[in-house]
């Protein structure tokens, strides 16, 4: 029996994991134990509900105040303490570029339990953007035995870093847990989602806006917000809808600049809510990784408001533009997508480069063959 551990905090990971965490617990080849670090309380609560996960071990890590360094260091001592000492693990499983992905992989590396890195390889060439999940990633693969990549770039990353062994390219798990979300939230009933959402006029087409990224603090955050004005006041049969991240960076300046009538400032989503809108809009401006792996699925246009992106393969694919915070450029390409009917079609249409929603079954395969 193959012992496996998967290790998570944030609500990105825990999307992303869900579908894997239910594929390898079909098999009878190996036990399966979850131990989330709870970096993001709240927001990972309601995606463990959603897709049905009981923790095993639950560290509940966060704290008024932490700093990075304080963050890492706790991190490190609670795994190996309260979950990898506790009992013995062949496999842990982390996914993604978080400090629980860093001190996760470090914390079993100690313990020489081999380390499996989902949705490997991703690089922007920034060490410093973004911050700190650059070097989170760069650390990881260092420690990692098992490199499970969601695009062939992202493998040839590795493989120009030195890394030889254990590198397959299956797609992105983001997907296969889209397809399900959405499948789940078309099963239920209709009304609660439309009445959640009671202020936005569904019969107009919808801009889905999030931002949120540390790198957009300031200046930078202005200039997107005056890019979000203007296209508010040239399309008013249009609403933009903004679920407004809760750092205080963020929530005072959307509510201060973002001023005309048809932009919807609303609270931040349940992963269920967010895909069902995702779902309902017309084109999504966004700072997010998941995002931008998740929107050409669904055929959505995204600009993608960051200066470098790791996740550069749908540019090149044709699903995604890179505006970066310059204001011209957000603007002038939302007002082509707006207006080139077939413009927007060849971008809606793109294949997706990040996976089919076959990746868990292949990751599983892999490792218990």
């Amino acid at each position: 029996m193959i012992n496996i551990l998967f290790l998570f905090g944030t609500r990105p990971e825990a999307i992303k994991l869900a579908p894997l965490i239910s594929e390898f617990k079909k098999s009878n080849k190996c036990s399966v134990k979850v131990g989330v670090t709870a970096q993001h309380r709240e927001m990972l609560d309601q995606v463990l509900h959603f897709f049905e996960i009981k923790p095993d071990y639950d560290l509940n890590i966060m704290s008024p105040g932490q700093t990075l360094p304080k963050l890492t260091a706790d991190l490190i001592k609670k795994i190996t303490d309260e979950i990898l000492l506790k009992e013995h693990f062949d496999y842990v499983f982390v996914q993604g570029d978080t400090s629980t992905v860093m001190a996760g992989a470090l914390a079993a590396f100690y313990q020489k339990i081999k380390v499996v890195h989902i949705e490997a390889g991703l690089r922007s060439g920034d060490i410093y953007s973004p911050f700190p999940e650059e070097m989170n990633r760069i650390l990881t693969t260092r420690m990692s035995d098992y490199h499970f990549c969601p695009t062939p770039k992202a493998a040839e990353n590795l493989k120009s870093e030195g890394i030889s062994k254990n590198i397959y390219v299956v797609g992105n798990t983001v997907i296969d847990a889209l397809l399900e979300g959405i499948k789940k939230v078309e099963s239920l009933d209709q009304s609660v989602f439309h009445k959640h959402f009671s202020g936005i006029d569904f019969s107009k087409k919808i801009i889905l806006l999030t931002c949120h990224r540390r790198e957009s603090f300031g200046e930078p955050f202005q200039h997107i917000c005056d890019a979000i004005n203007q296209i508010a006041k040239r399309y008013p049969e249009m609403e933009i809808v903004y679920p407004v991240h809760l750092n205080p960076n963020i929530k005072e300046n959307a509510h201060k600049y973002l001023t005309e009538k048809n932009i919807k400032l609303i609270a931040p989503l349940d992963y269920p809510y967010l895909i069902w809108l995702l779902n309902k809009s017309y084109l999504v401006l966004t700072d997010s990784g998941g995002i931008q792996e998740e929107a050409p699925s669904l055929g959505k246009p995204v600009l993608v408001l960051r200066e470098v992106t790791e996740r550069s393969e749908g540019v090149d694919a044709g699903t995604a533009k890179l505006v970066g915070t310059n204001t011209k450029k957000i603007v002038d390409e939302t007002i082509k997508l707006v207006d080139n009917k077939e413009y927007y079609a060849s971008v809606a249409n793109a294949v997706n480069p990040y996976g089919d929603g076959t990746t868990s079954a292949q990751v599983v395969k892999i490792i218990l063959s």
